[in-house]
């Protein structure tokens, strides 16, 4: 197979992988990171404290990420064709991607979250602040450095699995590889492939990194202490108009 052989065969496939695992990251981060700061809001000490809630939530955390991502593309081709309405293709391959992902994302969530300082909490919850407002202006603001990073990770394993989403013709440069490198034996156009996804990879990394980068250095507590300084400033002023 000739380079330009190739290079026809590897465009589509590669706008394929980045269509599906882009799709994916989005629906993963609109259900993950709810579900992610559920289970530190409904945990114990925390400010929707509900153990049931989060027990609930916790088993279904594990047991989506202990599922093989193979086993999931099998088990949910009924539910995929009623999404899609097809198991092969991009299309298809987005739907267990996005369910598989999910539940990793959630945990690491979870984990970025549980590092933000307690006491910027306590202080927004002592000067009246409700849940979505330690949300809003503590929990995402302040946690936002690993969060990106977490978005990085979760997008890498993203095009691990769409790879793997190949072997069963989920479309993009794995069923490229399965289809090209392994039954007809282009071993150096699998290398290629594999080649592709390497740097694709890497570019994604270095992305990542510099956001955090950025986001580290330039602080991420202004908008907590904004909001104190607008709280506690209030009784001040009203003190002064008494005086």
């Amino acid at each position: 197979m000739t380079w330009d052989d190739m290079q026809q065969l590897m465009w589509p496939a590669t706008w394929e992988t980045l269509q599906m695992v882009g799709v994916a990251t989005v629906a993963t981060v609109l259900l993950g990171l709810p579900l992610g700061l559920l289970l530190v809001l409904t945990d114990k000490g925390g400010a929707l404290q509900n153990a049931v809630v989060n027990r609930v939530a916790g088993l279904i955390v594990n047991v989506g990420r202990s599922l093989p991502f193979i086993i999931l593309m099998v088990a949910l081709q009924t539910f995929t064709r009623g999404v899609v309405g097809t198991t092969l293709g991009w299309q298809a391959a987005t739907v267990p991607l996005a369910i598989g992902a999910i539940p990793f994302f959630a945990r690491l969530v979870e984990t970025s979250v549980r590092e933000v300082d307690g006491g910027l909490l306590e202080a927004v919850h002592a000067m009246g602040g409700s849940t979505w407002t330690s949300v809003r202006k503590v929990l995402l603001p302040e946690s936002l450095p690993a969060l990106v990073s977490s978005v990085t990770t979760t997008v890498i394993a993203l095009i691990a699995f769409s790879a793997m989403a190949g072997t069963v013709g989920g479309g993009g440069l794995g069923t490229l590889a399965v289809n090209y490198g392994y039954q007809r034996f282009e071993t150096a156009f699998m290398w290629v492939i594999v080649a592709e996804l390497v740097v694709l990879v890497m570019i994604i990394q270095l992305i990542g990194d510099s956001i955090v980068r950025r986001l580290t250095d330039r602080g991420h507590s202004g908008g907590t202490v904004r909001l104190l300084r607008r709280r506690a400033t209030a009784p001040a002023a009203a003190a002064d108009e008494t005086t």
